[in-house]
């Protein structure tokens, strides 16, 4: 089997919905996602529209910080970098966001 480059496991982002006077609920946007990425393989991440597939991939980025879960890329826990380190280790990541063009601003 090929190096392992990136593992993600038991990633859960969970939204709390409610008004200041209203009992908060969470909602699940992502529930549980694992997988592993091996060198040389490609992952795509596909489903209807609202699904979660943009939050998983913002919450293994980081973008918003994911509510647990871990995510292990070249070997090192991403999920308890931070500041420099965080960002040094985006840059060997290349996300295709749904719209391509948005993601150069």
């Amino acid at each position: 089997m090929s190096e392992i480059i990136l593992e993600v496991q038991n990633l859960k982002k969970y939204y709390q919905q409610g008004t200041l006077f209203q009992k908060k609920e969470s909602v699940k946007a992502v529930d549980d996602v694992s997988f592993v990425l091996h060198r040389k393989e490609t992952l795509a991440i596909v489903g209807e529209s609202g699904c979660g597939k943009s939050t998983t991939v913002k919450s293994l980025i980081r973008l918003t910080e994911p509510t647990s879960g871990k995510v292990i890329l070249h070997g090192e826990d991403f999920t308890s970098l931070k500041g420099k380190e965080l960002r040094e280790a985006r840059k060997k990541l290349k996300i295709i966001f749904q719209d391509p063009y948005s993601s150069l601003n």
